[in-house]
């Protein structure tokens, strides 16, 4: 695998990867929509057991 390249170098002498690695990094790591959910669906679980005991 090739090392990353230092910042300020000349889009010409970039590696390939480096390029593909820019452009997935525009979009965020989780959706924020996932979160939402996960914190929703937890809160329900915590429901249920507190009914339940």
């Amino acid at each position: 695998m090739e090392p990353a390249d230092p910042p300020g170098t000349d889009p010409a002498e970039r590696a390939p990867r480096e390029d593909e690695l820019a452009r997935r990094s525009n979009a965020p790591a989780v959706s924020p929509w996932l979160i939402v959910f996960a914190i929703v669906l937890l809160g329900a679980v915590i429901y249920v057991l507190s009914a339940l005991l």
